[in-house]
């Protein structure tokens, strides 16, 4: 199976119980391609789990869900050793993290010592526990929720912690004939449908591996720095965009181009995916949003202002 069947397979599938939200479908589809994690932030009852569950039951690769809250120990994520009284010996008990897609639930109601414990595991995709490091299985994906507004009893991810994410995506009401057909479907005797995986986890990691092979102009990764680089003097930024930006912009334009069926990189692809994979990563001098100027219009400026390349 081809990567656009594979995919278009996954998006079908999971349209099945999630109404409409073709493009958060498929950046959720892109960031899979690229290895990467996902932010999913939005209010209570816009289907954030929903979303998250139809990929995972999409795919025939481990699935954990982690309810996060207040009392959730790094032990709980990463594992620990017990002493065994029949052996004598320390056996290492594995945790939530040891699983290919990871649902973190309302990731901010966790503390910052429970919420560092996914540092490592989303940067170097292994756990170190007594110092033994322990590698996770492939592939492996993050995908985490939580609710901008209701910040009472909850810790905001740290700056470190936000750059780990390739793209925060945003749910957003539905039409009103999506929310009709959501109330319908509610009413139904019937049960919602139980998806099947449509793709295994050999399937997502050849498609992973076709990502370098993507034909990235030159005109186009100076496009993508300058991009970056305008988020770093933009007027009202305290701190812009980490050449980590830049490498992920890059991974997901070129996961973009799969998704469409090319084998290279359009000036497009870059604008599409710039906001949800660089906003996430400015912070502003004024970081409650309350006045002024956002996050995302930094990005939507910095577009207007870069010049778009044409390339051959």
């Amino acid at each position: 199976m081809d990567a656009v069947n594979c995919l278009q397979n996954i998006r079908k599938n999971m349209q099945q119980v999630v109404v409409g939200k073709e493009e958060v479908i498929d950046r959720l589809l892109i960031a899979l391609i690229c290895s990467g994690h996902v932010l999913v932030e939005d209010l209570p009852g816009l289907g954030k789990t929903t979303l998250v569950s139809a990929l995972a039951s999409s795919l025939g690769c481990g699935f954990q869900r982690i309810q996060f809250t207040p009392d959730v120990l790094p032990s709980d994520i990463t594992g620990f050793n017990m002493y065994q009284l029949q052996t004598g010996e320390q056996v290492f008990h594995p945790g939530s993290i040891h699983n290919q897609i990871i649902l973190a639930d309302e990731i901010n109601r966790a503390s910052p010592k429970t919420q560092s414990a996914l540092l490592e595991a989303m940067q170097e995709r292994q756990v170190t526990v007594d110092g033994t490091t322990y590698e996770l299985p492939k592939p492996f994906m993050v995908l985490a929720t939580q609710n901008p507004v209701e910040m009472a009893g909850t810790y905001p991810l740290p700056e470190a912690q936000m750059d780990r994410f390739l793209m925060r995506i945003r749910m957003g009401y539905p039409s009103h004939e999506e929310e009709m057909a959501i109330v319908r479907g509610h009413r139904s005797v019937t049960e919602a449908p139980r998806l099947s995986p449509v793709a295994s986890a050999e399937d997502i990691l050849r498609i992973q591996a076709s990502l370098s092979s993507i034909h990235v102009d030159e005109a186009v990764l100076d496009y993508i720095v300058q991009i970056v680089e305008g988020t770093r003097t933009t007027e009202g930024v305290l701190m812009g965009v980490s050449p980590r930006g830049s490498i992920a912009l890059t991974q997901a334009a070129c996961a973009k181009a799969i998704l469409m069926g090319r084998d290279y990189v359009l000036p497009d692809d870059v604008k599409q995916m710039a906001e949800c994979v660089l906003s996430h990563r400015i912070v502003m001098k004024n970081r409650s949003g309350a006045e002024g100027t956002t996050a995302a219009d930094v990005v939507a400026a910095v577009l207007e202002t870069v010049k778009v390349p044409k390339i051959k």
